[in-house]
């Protein structure tokens, strides 16, 4: 396989030509050869070649061959020789939903794909996509390009070479729909990253069996019974008790087992914390099933774990993971989230706020803050490779929260396929955050294979 840059131009000529320029025919061994076979996304099309007296690698393509294959803009991309097929491309559908008929058609995560969208045209070609916009007879989907000037307009191109997921509920990636679209993808061989949110309790039993880093993952049951949970406190004194499809710490209790002086439930309420006594642990499961009934049987309990402190309030870490361009796992952002005082959670709209790791660790480990930020780095991408290896579908990042304890041990508590992006608002993550989304756009060259391998 060959593969270059090139420019990409539109001629108003009407005739299936393309007019090339010497250098780039060169580059794709094209001399001598009076036609090609042209392809974007999963559109192909036969057409003849013409030389053109032009420095630089050009590509200029006739109006019947800019429609017949729906190559949406001029501008710079790759094009790559597989099996005498000239691909261009990569052609790359991030995969999201939201309001229809609005400015912000990807409610909340609208920013984020637009500056995936900025940063991704410089590369390749790149739209966004809801699933209405899908049409599956003619292959082909509506998408969202963004233009200079920051906004959105329409075109319709052929489906993707590779898809990166960003549906923004569990709801939404459960409908029958999106199962049937995931397997339609895979029927083609469409890449398509990240498949869907985990659960706690997936990840859990992922990873109980591995000698390799279950060691870092506190004891954790799914729909414990009563019995299990009265143990547990017994043995760990605090436990956390919490859905195993939430998010943003909604739902979660912190229970705790003082021998003098009963039980205790700390957990959020609207803006508020809220800590109950109870004198016996009957009258304070009777509480949760009141307050849950049934919807506790999706519940996991985990084990506490004496976290560092800053100021009596423990701090944990989330490690942003991404899989770069040479498909290996590397940390790109690590915040460091303190908690609210009577927080349940570290959750920055919990009241919690958010430090670099050096500003959390060095007041905590002193000089040793470096050698304790490297190790847990360390196991964060054993974690992640782990994670991979037992989940039978496509990663491409991954967030885990993770603690530190007193003892220097690193403890995960979560792995989420989605991670939020709160920490990269930290004006000295800023520059982390821009890292995410060029690791982003790298790993899908590498999924769509328009990546020279030599540069790996």
């Amino acid at each position: 396989m060959s593969l270059t840059y090139c420019n990409v131009h539109f001629s108003q000529q009407p005739e299936k030509v393309v007019y090339i320029s010497n250098t780039l025919m060169k580059s794709l061994n094209l001399s001598g050869k009076k036609n090609i076979q042209l392809r974007l996304g999963r559109d192909s099309i036969h057409a003849a070649i013409k030389t053109i007296k032009k420095p630089g690698k050009h590509l200029i393509l006739g109006s019947a061959v800019r429609s017949g294959i729906h190559v949406p803009s001029a501008g710079g991309v790759y094009i790559r020789n597989l099996d005498n097929e000239f691909h261009l491309g990569p052609l790359i559908g991030v995969l999201s939903d939201g309001p229809t008929n609005t400015s912000q058609p990807f409610s909340s995560r609208t920013g984020f794909i637009k500056q995936l969208l900025r940063e991704g045209k410089k590369k390749c070609y790149i739209f966004a996509f809801t699933p209405r916009d899908i049409n599956w007879q003619k292959e082909t989907v509506n998408g969202y390009f963004l233009n200079d000037n920051g906004s959105f307009y329409r075109k319709t191109v052929p489906l993707p070479d590779v898809v990166y997921n960003r549906l923004p509920s569990r709801k939404a990636e459960t409908s029958s729909s999106i199962s049937q679209l995931r397997e339609r993808l895979g029927r083609k061989k469409i890449p398509y990253f990240n498949w869907s949110f985990f659960n706690k309790s997936d990840i859990y039993r992922l990873l109980e069996h591995d000698n390799t880093v279950n060691q870092y993952v506190p004891e954790s049951h799914m729909n414990p019974t009563p019995e299990r949970i009265k143990d547990m406190l017994e043995r760990h004194q605090f436990l956390y008790y919490k859905p195993s499809g939430g998010s943003l710490g909604k739902g979660i209790y912190r229970l705790t087992y003082l021998p003098k002086r009963g039980y205790f439930a700390r957990y959020r309420k609207g803006n508020g914390n809220v800590l109950l006594r109870f004198s016996s642990f009957n009258s304070m499961m009777r509480m949760l099933q009141s307050r849950h009934g049934r919807s506790l049987d999706s519940y996991v309990i985990q084990q506490g774990i004496r976290l560092v402190e800053i100021d009596n309030c423990p701090i944990d870490f989330r490690f942003h993971m991404h899989k770069n361009g040479s498909n290996r796992w590397v940390v790109v952002g690590i915040g460091a989230k303190k908690a609210g005082r009577g927080s349940v959670t570290t959750h920055l709209k919990n009241g919690g706020s958010l430090l670099t790791p050096e500003q959390a660790l060095s007041r905590t480990f002193g000089s040793r803050s470096d050698e304790v930020l490297q190790n847990a780095k360390r196991i964060a991408i054993t974690l992640a490779e782990a994670i991979e290896f037992h989940h039978q579908h496509l990663l491409g990042e991954i967030g885990f929260d993770i603690g530190i304890d007193q003892d220097e041990k690193v403890w995960m508590f979560e792995a989420n396929a989605k991670p939020g992006r709160s920490i990269f608002s930290h004006p000295s993550l800023r520059s982390e955050g821009k890292a995410s989304v060029e690791h982003i756009l790298e790993h899908c060259l590498y999924l769509s294979k328009f990546r020279r391998r030599d540069a790996e």
